[in-house]
């Protein structure tokens, strides 16, 4: 039962995007309802949004290639802030997303702990290359182009350490990978032709090419362009094939794309994509070098590779600024029997990400607890990195009412596909829209045992990437308090 419910409001809201080479703010005003009928369950939508500031396009600052500088950051906000003309205290929610090589920087956690404070009631995530190449995807407009155009199209965003693949159906992410490849793994002079820094996956182009490169060597256009053809063959390499050289297997840093759709055009975001899409490649070592790496060079090599291997290349409506521009969020007591919370629970949670086996406009919950299972696998397989210590939730919706038998295939189900992902001393969490939270917990106690830490929401609606707070149960575990939150993005048709 719903305890209460929030009206329709206007909030500011903020995003916050630190990538590897490149830092961008952006404010905007958005507007929330929930567009459910009072008899059904609460479902966010931002039904407005206006960006009322864009930050211009800094250069991530690091102490050293391998710390960011917290501070020089926690400055770059606070300037942007005072050029919109707004304070902390006015933003009501908001999200900082911390991506590619930056999110493995060693005091990253310690970054978004300063940064939390400039954003409200916020999302704060150092993203994984899986979640990262779905949000780029969202950002640039690849998401929405699938469900106009009602066709497969992969967004490839590259950056200034990794690229990284999403492929769309129907708006939703149904593959994604990430390359160890991007523009800034080469840094020149800006300007100039001396090399100042050569990360390591740069180290394995080289080998591959048979070429060495010292740090303070003068670089030659010529064998700029052998290396950015390299890059730009291994990232178009990633689509075409399963079959992988061993340089782009190398590189890989998740399962490769399985290839198992149609795929004939290609949507490219990220710093290096405004280069895809010139007229005419960069002439001279100065013109490459602008920004102080090999982005400009890197991207033409793509555009040439992609054409030449017979794709669309479609533009996107964003390119380096393909990213999330706040957060709408609704907060709600739930209420009832039918709750489920078991175990020694680390409640309260924040910033749980949303996992949803199947979308809305899907055939709902399938009969088979195998073909139940492969659903989970994959949709957390999507969202999941290696050694991830953020926590997940599973959301169910279906068109159906569900029997004691569906919620015990239900649970049979779940349990198939996350015990590889979600560690037996993680709090297992699921939400499901039908009235039946107790019931699915208490199925899945007799699966997984009483020592289970479980907690079983019902009676919410959340969508594929939403995150949500989960609080402490109040009045002796009648209570529950909930935020849930949903990232937005500036998608308009293309």
């Amino acid at each position: 039962m719903l305890m209460s419910r929030s009206d329709s409001q206007i909030i500011t809201s903020v995003g916050i995007d630190i990538g590897t080479t490149t830092t961008q703010l952006v404010l905007s005003r958005l507007t929330i309802e929930n567009t459910a009928s009072v008899t059904l369950v609460p479902r966010v939508s931002i039904t407005a949004k206006e960006v009322i500031h864009r930050s211009r396009i800094h250069l991530t600052p690091l102490l050293e290639h391998h710390l960011i500088n917290g501070e020089e950051i926690s400055r770059l906000v606070e300037e942007e802030y005072r050029l919109a003309a707004v304070t902390p205290r006015d933003i009501d929610s908001g999200a900082v997303i911390i991506t590619g090589e930056t999110a493995k920087k060693e005091n990253a956690k310690a970054l978004l702990d300063v940064l939390a404070g400039f954003a409200g009631d916020f999302v704060v995530a150092a993203a994984g290359p899986n979640l990262e190449s779905i949000y780029a995807g969202k950002g640039s407009g690849a998401a929405a182009y699938s469900a106009e155009k009602h066709q497969e199209i992969v967004n490839i965003d590259v950056g200034g350490g990794t690229s990284n693949f999403a492929v769309f159906r129907e708006g939703q992410a149904i593959d994604t990978t990430c390359l160890n490849i991007g523009g800034r793994l080469l840094e020149i002079e800006p300007g100039g032709d001396r090399v100042t820094y050569i990360a390591q996956p740069m180290q394995a182009v080289l080998k591959a090419m048979g070429r060495w490169i010292r740090v303070g060597e003068v670089i030659q256009l010529e064998h700029l362009r052998e290396i950015a053809a390299l890059m730009a063959q291994s990232i178009v390499e990633v689509i075409l094939s399963k079959n992988l050289s061993s340089l782009t297997g190398e590189l890989l840093m998740a399962p490769p794309l399985s290839l198992n759709y149609p795929l004939n055009s290609i949507m490219v975001s990220g710093g290096v994509a405004d280069y895809v899409y010139k007229d005419s490649p960069p002439c001279s070592v100065e013109e490459v070098s602008a920004f102080g790496d090999m982005g400009p060079l890197l991207g033409w090599m793509l555009r040439e590779k992609i054409i030449a291997a017979g794709f669309a290349l479609i533009k996107p409506l964003e390119t380096v600024r393909a990213t999330v521009i706040g957060t709408g969020t609704q907060s709600i007591s739930l209420s009832g029997s039918t709750i489920h919370v078991q175990g020694q629970t680390s409640l309260p949670l924040r910033n749980i990400l949303v996992a949803k086996p199947f979308p809305e406009g899907s055939a709902g919950i399938p009969a088979a607890a195998e073909e139940i299972g492969d659903f989970v696998r994959k949709s957390v397989s999507l969202l999941y990195t290696e050694g991830q210590t953020q926590h997940l939730a599973l959301a169910f919706q279906g068109p159906r009412t569900l029997s004691f038998l569906d919620i015990q295939t239900l649970a049979k189900g779940i349990v198939l596909g996350v015990d590889e992902f979600i560690a037996g001393d993680k709090p297992l969490i699921l939400i499901i829209e039908k009235d039946c939270g107790k019931i699915l917990g208490q199925c899945l106690t007799a699966l997984c045992g009483k020592h289970r830490e479980l907690i079983c929401i019902d009676q919410l609606c959340l969508e594929n990437c939403d995150y949500i707070d989960i609080g402490k149960p109040l009045m002796g575990g009648r209570i529950i308090p909930v935020v849930m939150k949903t990232l937005v993005f500036d998608t308009k048709k293309l």
